[in-house]
């Protein structure tokens, strides 16, 4: 089996333009402030089910069932309010959570670990927290310092209707969004 054989994906809501420009904005601003570039690979989301493999011959299946699951799911109000931290490296947009939203993740968890046995990686088994990370990964110690104090009170309120589940794919350099699954429509 070779590399393109495999492919690596997430699941994730991811707003609408022009929210989803305004996002990266803000990724930009702490890219060329506190000198972390991580976030810039990824469009703006929030994450329903950690990368994972599967093999590209069998996206058709993948897409099937995530699609059946998304056809039950009505849109879903997100409401985005000011700035939090995972010390010591990540600073992400809080995302007030709907209980629509908690029932959507575990059942795509579910899913995807009962129909693909593919497990959702539970980060040092920390309960589901959506948020919109905005810096992370690359993103020092004394520069997460600073940064989180300089954003930490900082005003931003956005609100939008969720309204598919997004397959997102590596493309080896950067996610990309790959496939949407539209919600129930009322």
């Amino acid at each position: 089996m070779t590399k393109t054989d495999v492919g690596l994906y997430f699941l994730a809501i991811v707003p609408k333009r022009p929210l989803r420009d305004r996002i990266r904005e803000i990724k930009m601003e702490f890219a060329e402030a506190y000198h972390t570039k991580a976030s810039l690979r990824s469009p703006a989301h929030v994450t329903l089910h950690m990368p994972f493999q599967w093999k590209v011959e069998k996206e058709e299946v993948l897409f099937a069932a995530l699609s059946k699951l998304a056809e039950e799911v009505p849109s879903i109000p997100i409401e985005l309010d000011g700035f939090g931290a995972f010390k010591p490296r990540v600073i992400f947009l809080n995302v007030k959570a709907p209980e629509m939203l908690l029932e959507l993740q575990q059942n795509i968890t579910r899913l995807m670990k009962r129909e693909f046995n593919v497990f959702n990686a539970n980060w040092r088994d920390y309960p589901f927290n959506p948020h919109m990370t905005v810096a992370f990964r690359d993103l020092r110690p004394a520069y997460f310092d600073r940064a989180w104090k300089e954003n930490k009170d900082r005003i931003f309120k956005e609100s939008f209707d969720a309204d598919s589940l997004v397959l997102l794919k590596h493309n080896q350099n950067e996610w990309e969004i790959y496939k949407e699954f539209p919600f129930l429509k009322c």
